[in-house]
C-alpha cells in the first residue's frame, strides 16, 4: 500500500456514522427507555444505554422508522403521556403505548449527543400531517402546532435539519406502497410543502429497499425525475445474511454494497444530466446491517404474541464472522464518502443492534458489531484517501476476484493522525502488508488494535466479552515504511501521528 496525502476522496461527513431506533421490539421500551429501573435517570431513560451511545459517538438517529412510520400518528405521541392513546402498530403486529414520542426521543438524542433524523409518514398520511409535525418542530412559536409543542412543555424547537420522505415505499409489505410515479408525485409536493415551512432542512428521497427489488434502479430514475429539485439525498436499504453457512462468500457481500452504491450514484447522475441540473444528489445509505439471525423467531412472536407490548423481536445475537462483514461494509461506506454523506446502522439497541440489554432488567452490554462501529466512529473522522493496494484475489461460491485484503485510509490533518482500517478476508493465511508512508514525514506508529477469533460463530453475551479488541505488535516502522502482519479473518486498526 502507498498513501500519500494529496490523493484525496473526501472529507468524511460525520453522518455517516449514525443509526437508526424504531418503534420495533424492546429499541425503545426496555431498551433506551425502562422507568422503574434502578439504572433509569428521572425520565425512565437507562443511563448504561445512554453511555453505550456516548461511547460509539452516534452522531444521527433516525426515528420513528422503519415499517413503524407508514402508520404513525404523530399526534399521539405528544401531549400529556397519560391521556395518549394506546394503538394497534401494523407493521410488527404489536402494542404502542405512546409513553414515548417525539419530545421524549428528541430529548434524550440531545442526553445522547445525537441528532435526530425525523421520517414522516407518506404511507397512510400525507403532506399536510409532514407539514404539521415539521411545524411542531422547527417553528419557534405563533402558530398552531408549535404552541402545541410550547404548551406541551418544550418551549424550545428541536430543529431538526434531516427528513425523510416515507421509508421503502416502494415495497409491498409497506403499508401505504405505491408505484413509483405514485410515490414520485407525492414525494414532490411533500417536498416543495415542507421546503416552505422550513427552508433550512435537507431532505431524503425514498430508494430501493435493496438491490434486489424488481423496480431497482427504475424506481430512483422515476422517482427522482420528480422529486430532483427538492430533495438533498436518496436513501439505499441493504441487510445480508449467512444462510448458506459459507463464511468466505458472506466476507465478499459487501462488495455487493459497493456494486449497489455504485450503480445509485449512476441513477442519480444520469438523472441530474437528463434534467440539465447542477447540483449533485447524495446518498444516505439510512439501513444496512446483518440480519437473519432472528427471523424464524421473529415469525413465531407474530403469531402467538400479537398485539402485545414491546415483544422481543429481531434481537440478533452477532457472532465473531457478522462483525468482520459489518467492518467491511463501513470501509465500503467511508470509500464513498464523496457521495453517501449519511448511513444509518440498523438498529441501536436490541433489535440487530450492537447494544443490547437483558429482558430481566439486567445490565447494557457490547455485541460483537459494537467494535468495528466504534472504532469507525472514533477514528475515522477527516478525510479519506486514495490508496494504491495490490492485494491477492480469490474467488468464492457467487464472487470472483475478491480482495484479500479490503482497507481505507482516513487523515485527520487537525489532529496529525492517520488511521489505516483493513480487513484481511482470507481464512486461511495471514497477510504480511507493507505500508509507504514516506508522503507523511514524522508520522509514528501509535497502535495497532485488533479484532480477532478462531471461532467465526464467538459471540458475546452479559456474561462476557469473548470477542473484543486488543492492542497487538504486529506492526513496526521503519524510515518511513511501515510493515504490518495482519492474521487471517481479522479486523485490523492501524494508527498514525505526528504528535
Amino acid at each position: 500500500m502507498i498513501i500519500d496525502k494529496d490523493f484525496r476522496v473526501s472529507e468524511i461527513d460525520k453522518r455517516i456514522y449514525g443509526s437508526f431506533i424504531e418503534h420495533l421490539g424492546r429499541a425503545v421500551y426496555d431498551g433506551i427507555y425502562q422507568p422503574g429501573n434502578p439504572l433509569s435517570d428521572e425520565s425512565g431513560f437507562r443511563r448504561d444505554v445512554t453511555e453505550l451511545v456516548k461511547e460509539l459517538d452516534v452522531p444521527i438517529i433516525r426515528y420513528p422508522g422503519g415499517n413503524f412510520v407508514s402508520s404513525f400518528v404523530w399526534e399521539d405521541s405528544v401531549g400529556p403521556v397519560a391521556q395518549r392513546p394506546k394503538r394497534l402498530e401494523l407493521a410488527w403486529e404489536s402494542l404502542e403505548e405512546n409513553k414515548v414520542g417525539v419530545n421524549e426521543f428528541a430529548g434524550w438524542a440531545k442526553k445522547a449527543g445525537s441528532e435526530v433524523m425525523m421520517a414522516v409518514n407518506l404511507g397512510t398520511r400525507g403532506i399536510a400531517d409532514a407539514c404539521n409535525l415539521l411545524e411542531y418542530c422547527n417553528h419557534p412559536g405563533g402558530t398552531k402546532y408549535s404552541d402545541m409543542r410550547i404548551s406541551h412543555g418544550v418551549k424550545e424547537p428541536h430543529n431538526i435539519k434531516v427528513w425523510c420522505l416515507g421509508n421503502e415505499m416502494d415495497g409491498p409489505w409497506q403499508l401505504g406502497h405505491k408505484t413509483m410515479d405514485e410515490y414520485g408525485r407525492l414525494a414532490e409536493e411533500t417536498a416543495k410543502a415542507m421546503k416552505i415551512v422550513d427552508p433550512t432542512i435537507e431532505l431524503v428521497s425514498c430508494g430501493s429497499s435493496n438491490r434486489d427489488m424488481p423496480t431497482f434502479p427504475r424506481w430512483e430514475a422515476t422517482t427522482l425525475e420528480y422529486t430532483y429539485d427538492y430533495v438533498d439525498y436518496v436513501s439505499l436499504h441493504q441487510y445480508y445474511d449467512n444462510v448458506a453457512g459459507d463464511t468466505e462468500d458472506f466476507l465478499a457481500k459487501s462488495d455487493d454494497m459497493d456494486d449497489f452504491i455504485r450503480s445509485v450514484i449512476a441513477t442519480c447522475d444520469y438523472v441530474k444530466a437528463k434534467k440539465r441540473g447542477k447540483k449533485d444528489i447524495n446518498l444516505s445509505f439510512d439501513e444496512w446491517n446483518v440480519w437473519y439471525h432472528s427471523k424464524e423467531a421473529e415469525m413465531d412472536l407474530r403469531k402467538n404474541q400479537k398485539w402485545s407490548v414491546a415483544p422481543p423481536m429481531l434481537e440478533d445475537i452477532y457472532n465473531f464472522e457478522d462483525a468482520l462483514l459489518v467492518g467491511l461494509m463501513l470501509i465500503t461506506l467511508m470509500k464513498h464518502a464523496d457521495r453517501v454523506k449519511m448511513a444509518c446502522l440498523a438498529q441501536l439497541v436490541n433489535v440487530i443492534a450492537p447494544i443490547m440489554t437483558d429482558q430481566n432488567g439486567g445490565p447494557a452490554w457490547k455485541q460483537t458489531i459494537f467494535y468495528p462501529y466504534l472504532h469507525a466512529s472514533k477514528y475515522g473522522r477527516g478525510t479519506v484517501l486514495k490508496p494504491v493496494v495490490k492485494t491477492p484475489v480469490h474467488d468464492t461460491a457467487m464472487h470472483d476476484n475478491v480482495t484479500d485484503m479490503e482497507s481505507v485510509v482516513v487523515w485527520n490533518e487537525e489532529k496529525e493522525e492517520i488511521t489505516i482500517f483493513a480487513v484481511n478476508r482470507n481464512l486461511k493465511d495471514d497477510l504480511e502488508l507493507t505500508t509507504d508512508l514516506r508522503g507523511f514525514e514524522g508520522y509514528k506508529l501509535i497502535e495497532h488494535i485488533v479484532l480477532e477469533s478462531s471461532d467465526m460463530n464467538l459471540t458475546n453475551s452479559a456474561g462476557g466479552q469473548l470477542v473484543a479488541p486488543k492492542t497487538c505488535s504486529q506492526s513496526e516502522m521503519d524510515d518511513g515504511i511501515m510493515t504490518s502482519l495482519l492474521h487471517a479473518a481479522s479486523w485490523n486498526v492501524i494508527r498514525l501521528g505526528a504528535r
